[in-house]
Formats: C-alpha cells, sequence, structure tokens
C-alpha cells in the first residue's frame, strides 16, 4: 500500500522558521518511518506563492513579484535540501502544470454547479486573505485570526457552493473520528461547521497575481483566489489536470498542518475533493506552534528562531530529536536553548552516545572488538523480552503522530542496556574467569543499540547509519524486519571506533532571546490584582467607572483540553476555545478542586485581553472566573450552553 505524505506550502512572505521546521521535521521522519517498514511513499512539500499579500511585499522590496516568489521559495528549497529532507517533490504553484491542474478542477466545479457567479462585499482581511462576517470580528473591526484591521471590500466574485457540503462534511467526521488527529483538535472544526458554512469566494478582481480562469470562462478579470490554488497543490503535485501521473497515491495517508491552518484543509479542502469526486485523505495532522523562552515569537521583539542558525549551533538531528521529543504533536510547544542542551547532554550524550562509548571500550578491552551474540539469550532472557516489548509498543505511537511518545519509548531500551552493564558488570565477570558471560552483556547491549537505531533512523538517519555502521550492518527494510520483527540478534562482527558522537555541551551556543523586562511579572501580578477585572465587589475605596468596566474582555469559553502539570499541586493547564481562533492555553490553580477529565467539554467565563504570563515556564492567555470560600472553589459558568466567544457584559 503507497503512503503519500504532504507538509503545507509555505506562504513566500518571508523565509523559514522554526515553526516550517518543526512541521517538515515530522513529514519527513514519518515518510522515512513508512520507508523503513517497506511501504512506498511520496513526499510532497513546496511554497504558496499568489495572493495579494505577496503581490504587496514584492512590492515594498522593490522588486518584481515574480523575482520575489522566486527568492523566498528558494530559501525554503535549499534549507529542507540542506537539512537531507527525503521529500520526491518540492512543488510551486507558480508551476505551469499546477496552474493547468487548478484550472481543470474550476472547470469541474463549475460544471458540476459547485460554482457560481455573484457579488460579496464584507470584511475582508489582506493579512489572512479571507472574508468574516461581521459577527467573527473583534470590536467590529480587527480580524478574529491574526488581529489586524479588516476593510469593507465589494468586488464581483466566483462562489463555491461551500453550505452544500455541510451534512457531508459532518457525517465524515463522523465516520471517520480519527480523520483530525490528535483528536482533540476535532471539536473546534465540527462546532464552526455546526455554525453554518457560508459559500466561499474564490476568486478576486482587486490583483492580478494568481492562477488565470479557464480558457473556457472567458474572464480575464479574475483570477483564483489563493485558498483553492493552494489547496489543490496536494493532487496537481501527482498529476490531476494533465497527466495524473501519480494519481495512484491519492488518498494522501496523512496531510500535516499548523493548527492556524486547520479549518481551511478540514473544512475546505473535503468539500473541494467531494466536489471533485475525489477521496478525502486519511487524517489532517494539525500540530501546535512554538514559542521561544514561554514568549510569542515576533521579528518586533527580535526572538525569532532561525532553524539554520540552531542546526549550524547544535546540529540539525539534535534539532530533529529536540523538537520531535519535546512536545506532545498538537499541543503547543517552547523552545529554550537550556531546555535542548539538557536532552543533548542526558538523552542523547549520557544514555545513547555512552552506551555505545561502554561497549565499543569493552570489546575492544576483552575481546579484540569481536562481538558474538551467541551466548546472549542464554544470559539475558529478561532484557531480550523487555526489549521486544518496548519493539512492539512503538508502531502505535508513530500511527497517532505521537513522536514525543515514541521517542520516550523507545529511550527504554537504552535504560534496559544502561541497567544491564551495571547489575551484571562485566569488569567484574572477566576477573572471575566468566568471560562468557562478560560477552553476553557486550553483545546484548550491541543488539540492543543495533535495534534502537533502526527505530531511531527516521529522526536521526545520519547519526543511526554511523551506528549501524559502527555494529557492521546498514539500516534498512530487510534489517527491520529481521532484527525487529524477526527478533533475531547481530551476526558476529568486529565493532568499529568512532568519535563520540554527541560531545557535551557546557554553554549555550547561541546569543539568548532578548530578556523581557525585569520587572515583568511583578507587573503582571500588580495588573491582576489591582485591575476592574479581577474585582468582584467595589468597595467605596474602589469603585470604578463604566468604561473601566468594558475595558474587560469577558467571554464563554469551551475547555477543549486539560491536564495536570507535574510537580505542582496546584496547577491545570487547559486548552479553552474562546471562538473565531484556535485553543487557547490557560494555567489555572484549581487543580486541588477538579479532576482534569471532569473538565473537558464544560464551559466557563474567561478573561479574554488579560496580558499573558508565565506559570511554571507554560504562557498563559487568559483568567477563569471563579468565587472561593470556606467550602472550596468553584467556576463561573453560564446558566445555559453558549456558543464559545459569545461576550459577557
Amino acid at each position: 500500500m503507497s503512503k503519500y505524505i504532504t507538509t503545507p506550502i509555505y506562504y513566500v512572505n518571508g523565509e523559514a522558521h522554526i515553526g516550517h521546521a518543526y512541521t517538515t521535521f515530522i513529514a519527513d521522519t514519518k515518510t522515512r518511518y513508512e520507508q523503513l517498514k517497506g511501504e512506498d511513499t511520496y513526499f510532497l512539500t513546496g511554497t504558496d506563492e499568489h495572493g495579494q499579500k505577496i503581490e504587496e511585499s514584492a512590492q515594498k522590496s522593490g522588486k518584481p513579484t515574480a523575482q520575489f516568489a522566486d527568492e523566498i521559495s528558494a530559501t525554503f528549497k535549499n534549507l529542507w535540501d540542506e537539512f537531507g529532507i527525503c521529500y520526491d517533490k518540492f512543488i510551486r504553484t507558480t508551476d505551469e502544470d499546477h496552474k493547468i491542474g487548478v484550472q481543470k478542477a474550476f472547470e469541474t466545479m463549475y460544471a458540476k454547479g459547485d460554482i457560481y457567479k455573484d457579488f460579496y462585499e464584507g470584511h475582508y482581511c489582506v493579512s489572512c486573505e479571507t472574508f468574516f462576517p461581521e459577527t467573527q470580528l473583534i470590536d467590529g473591526e480587527f480580524c478574529p485570526d491574526c488581529g489586524r484591521s479588516t476593510s469593507i471590500v465589494k468586488e464581483e466574485s466566483y462562489f463555491f457552493r461551500l453550505s452544500k457540503y455541510e451534512d457531508k462534511l459532518l457525517a465524515h467526521y463522523a465516520n471517520n473520528p480519527d480523520f483530525i488527529l490528535p483528536r482533540s483538535r476535532a471539536n473546534e472544526v465540527i462546532n464552526f461547521v455546526k455554525g453554518g458554512l457560508r459559500d466561499l469566494s474564490v476568486t478576486r478582481t482587486s490583483f492580478t497575481w494568481g492562477v488565470k480562469m479557464p480558457a473556457s470562462l472567458q474572464d480575464d478579470k479574475h483570477v483564483m483566489y489563493v485558498w483553492l490554488d493552494a489547496l489543490l497543490n496536494y493532487i496537481t503535485a501527482l498529476g490531476y489536470g494533465k497527466d495524473d501521473a501519480n494519481m495512484n497515491y491519492w488518498p494522501a495517508s496523512v496531510q500535516f498542518v499548523g493548527k492556524d491552518i486547520l479549518r481551511f484543509h478540514a473544512i475546505y479542502w473535503p468539500a473541494f475533493l467531494m466536489s471533485l469526486d475525489l477521496p478525502l485523505p486519511q487524517h489532517i495532522g494539525a500540530h501546535g506552534w512554538w514559542t521561544r523562552d514561554g514568549e510569542k515569537m515576533s521579528k518586533s521583539k527580535g526572538n525569532v528562531i532561525a532553524p539554520k542558525e540552531v542546526a549550524d549551533a547544535y546540529g540539525a538531528e539534535n534539532l530533529r530529536y529536540f523538537m520531535l521529543r519535546e512536545v506532545p504533536f498538537g499541543q503547543d510547544g517552547d523552545f529554550s536553548q537550556r531546555a535542548f542542551i539538557d536532552r543533548i547532554n542526558s538523552e542523547l550524550s549520557n544514555d545513547l552516545g555512552n552506551l555505545l562509548n561502554r561497549i565499543i571500550g569493552m570489546s575492544g578491552k576483552y575481546s579484540d572488538f569481536e562481538i558474538d551474540s551467541v551466548d546472549v539469550a542464554k544470559y539475558h532472557t529478561k532484557e531480550l523480552d523487555a526489549m521486544h516489548e518496548t519493539l512492539d509498543s512503538l508502531d502505535a505511537y508513530m500511527e497517532n503522530l505521537q513522536t514525543h511518545r515514541y521517542l520516550e519509548e523507545l529511550w527504554r531500551l537504552f535504560a534496559i542496556g544502561n541497567k544491564a552493564i551495571e547489575e551484571h558488570a562485566p569488569w567484574v565477570k572477566m576477573k572471575e574467569g566468566k568471560k562468557d558471560e562478560a560477552l553476553a552483556t557486550v553483545a546484548l547491549v550491541a543488539n540492543i543499540l543495533a535495534k534502537a537505531s533502526i527505530m531511531l533512523h527516521p529522526v536521526m538517519p545520519k547519526i543511526t547509519n554511523t551506528i549501524a555502521d559502527a555494529l557492521g550492518f546498514e539500516i534498512n527494510n530487510e534489517s527491520y524486519k529481521e532484527l525487529v520483527l524477526g527478533k533475531k540478534l547481530l551476526k558476529i562482527f568486529n565493532i568499529k571506533v568512532v568519535p563520540p558522537l554527541f560531545p557535551r555541551i557546557e554553554e549555550p551556543l547561541m546569543a539568548e532571546a532578548p530578556a523581557a523586562h525585569p520587572n515583568e511579572p511583578e507587573v503582571a501580578k500588580k495588573e491582576v490584582k489591582e485591575s476592574p477585572k479581577a474585582v468582584s465587589n467595589a468597595s467605596e475605596d474602589n469603585l470604578i467607572e463604566i468604561g473601566q468596566f468594558f475595558e474587560t474582555s469577558l467571554k464563554i469559553g469551551t475547555i477543549v483540553e486539560a491536564e495536570e502539570v507535574p510537580k505542582s499541586k496546584k496547577l491545570l493547564k487547559l486548552q479553552v476555545d474562546v471562538g473565531g481562533e484556535s485553543p487557547r492555553q490557560v494555567v489555572a490553580g484549581i487543580r486541588e478542586f477538579y479532576a482534569p477529565q471532569d473538565l473537558v467539554g464544560t464551559q466557563v467565563c474567561v478573561v479574554a485581553n488579560l496580558k499573558p504570563a508565565k506559570l511554571m515556564g507554560m504562557l498563559s492567555e487568559g483568567m477563569l472566573l471563579a468565587s472561593k470560600d470556606e467550602e472550596g472553589l468553584c467556576l463561573i459558568r453560564p446558566e445555559k450552553p453558549k456558543k464559545a466567544g459569545t461576550p459577557i457584559g
């Protein structure tokens, strides 16, 4: 069975950042994992290059739009090549074959009656290239997705009958509960669709940088809207509309996206495919965002992370490991050099690298570097059983895209190896004349390293090839079937001496992000304490004006995820849907009163415009309203269910 894996195509209004790298690392890892298992794979990435925003960015740079797009697209492709990303095709939406496929799809939808011409007047966000109804705007003006000002636009447009597919979409979500991964992301999509779908404007007349209309429609003043153009890349890359050369790979097995574009991929994209009578992808995998040292990254703060800078300082494969291990797929992650260095030193250097160095040293001392597995099963049945049990558990984690759990479980193998050395002490066995037992322990660890390196290969392909070469075998589907599935042991071989794979790092190798104001935490606490946002019973000393009260944005929120904060007795980490945006992370001191599982799906009252603050290193983007007396604490909740984001006041 073939496996088609995609990243989103990256918008060329700026160079690649750490979030782009994370998406690409996950897709590359998933592709290499399927190849290891012997699957026929096709991996697509590329760049999205049309639209008004690109046209305006090119004008600001003083360059022709095509040249601007060429240059930015090249930075993405060059970076992925430098990182060794194993893509099969790098698509650009300016490719002629892509344009032909998009025009073919437009004609098909139009002939089916799913596209029609009308006029559109509404609030348009240039940054998001999206129209929004007034009910979704913030303060009647600002985009609910990016916060930028919208403008009233009226223009002739072709519309896609998105409303026609509302029931079909809901049925698909119900019948395919793993269509959106992680499952916790599905509710926001389902609720959006249940709220009613409006037909989608899919062309523009206000700019020219886009795919032209099909010649058969004879309507040259329109160009295709960027989302219709962009989403179709996943099939035009396979030859749709031209020769269908690789359409046998469709449907995609998994399409990776950031949570900010989940709606487009889980609603618009499936509806387009339904209109074209094409099957839907098996999974849409939506990951979270990355912050830096608990702060959102922005150019104005000067804390944006360039992945090449990190790779040059610490190594590209170390970066891959850190990002895939650090955060559960679907949740937001935080990049800090200290956390990165800790993982390199403890997990990569101590657990893995040092284990290899130990058996190289012992085999050189005890057996002239020869390692023979002949007696491993005789002396180490317990360790072999534990190793195989761990190996058998790994596939489920990768299938569910939980790379952090995959790596967490995989690291148990190195713990087994290190523990075996300590318990069986080969150096003692050699002194006691029990050479067979000593060499069996060394061979056990060699086999653990061999099997672990096979399973680590999708994450760190170059490093694991070095380990495999030292252990006298190659990592491929044959060694996977023999050593992992078949549970066989290495044949006799001479281990190679290799330098330490992961030298310890004592100090940060990159400049630190600009420090926050030293008084920021105190200022934040003071605001929470003194602001009318937190006042429930005003006394004569702290009466407020009505205008002060309306400075506070109170909204109904729905808790979609809840989990305990390790090492804290009071805190819970919540993901709260407050409407019109991806769920916010709120860290609340309610663990003593509520179990996480009892909160998921319930509604709360949220202070939505509170300045973000860090609690135990985690960003909290709001506050829940609650009351507390001698009988305990209870959350303030709406009397009846309300739509997430409904204003309070």
